[in-house]
């Protein structure tokens, strides 16, 4: 009996999102208007990447980012629902699909301790350059219309699933915990037996239920979340089963 938790990582396990706090390291710690008009629908990791050369000309340093990025809130009860599924790590396998990437993930979970509770981090590829400046890739190419151009979490939690077979290894249910519009995607992956819980009053919510009023509901259960304790109350009934 294994369980497979999907987590997002922004406004999901960070009560925040991470690439808008960065914004904290500029200048007035706001961006110029041109800069921040530049963004196009689908292409924000690219938009980030300008963001990133912005911060490096003005001067900013690796550290003076990850003080920035490690003060960051996490969403209320998210430390003690970690904490708790470190402790049972024999019953969860435990992922992360995000749209951040891997340098501020590393650094905000490393800071809190809560880097061993993840099995795996699935996003964008994040590095530092020779000259200091922080670079962002896209994390994988897919042909899903419904998604952004540089991840389809349906595509790395199908990838994932597949890989863990190979390895013999089947879940008896995937929880997914999420909250925005790409995480829709993955939910209508899941079957009937696995369960998406999408934080209350965000995009995630409002999306599944529209579908159930468009009578196309997802075929998984739905619990809404507000504090990350309901998720803990929700995963002691279910190693209680």
């Amino acid at each position: 009996m294994k369980f497979l938790l999907v987590f997002d990582f922004d406004h999901t396990i960070i009560d925040e999102n991470s690439d808008t706090w960065i914004v904290k390291c500029a200048p007035e710690r706001k961006l110029p208007n041109e800069l921040r008009n530049s963004y196009q629908p689908g292409h924000w990791t690219e938009y980030m990447g300008r963001v990133f050369v912005y911060l490096g000309d003005n001067g900013v340093k690796e550290d003076d980012m990850k003080r920035t990025m490690t003060t960051i809130p996490f969403t209320a009860g998210m430390i003690d629902l970690l904490g708790f599924i470190g402790e049972n790590k024999e019953l969860f396998d435990c992922i992360i699909v995000s749209d951040s990437n891997t340098v501020f993930i590393d650094w905000i979970l490393k800071a809190a301790d809560f880097r061993k509770v993840f099995d795996e981090v699935f996003t964008n590829p994040a590095a530092f350059s020779s000259t200091g400046y922080l670079t962002v890739q896209h994390f994988h190419a897919h042909h899903c219309a419904k998604c952004p151009i540089n991840l389809c979490k349906r595509k790395v939690l199908k990838e994932f699933l597949d890989k863990q077979l190979e390895r013999g290894v089947s879940y008896t249910q995937i929880v997914y915990i999420g909250d925005g519009g790409n995480d829709l995607c993955p939910v209508m992956f899941l079957k009937k037996n696995d369960i998406a819980m999408p934080r209350q009053g965000y995009t995630l919510e409002k999306k599944i239920s529209q579908l159930a009023q468009s009578l196309s509901p997802v075929q998984c259960s739905v619990l809404a979340w507000s504090s990350a304790i309901d998720i803990m109350s929700y995963l002691k009934l279910l190693i209680k089963e």
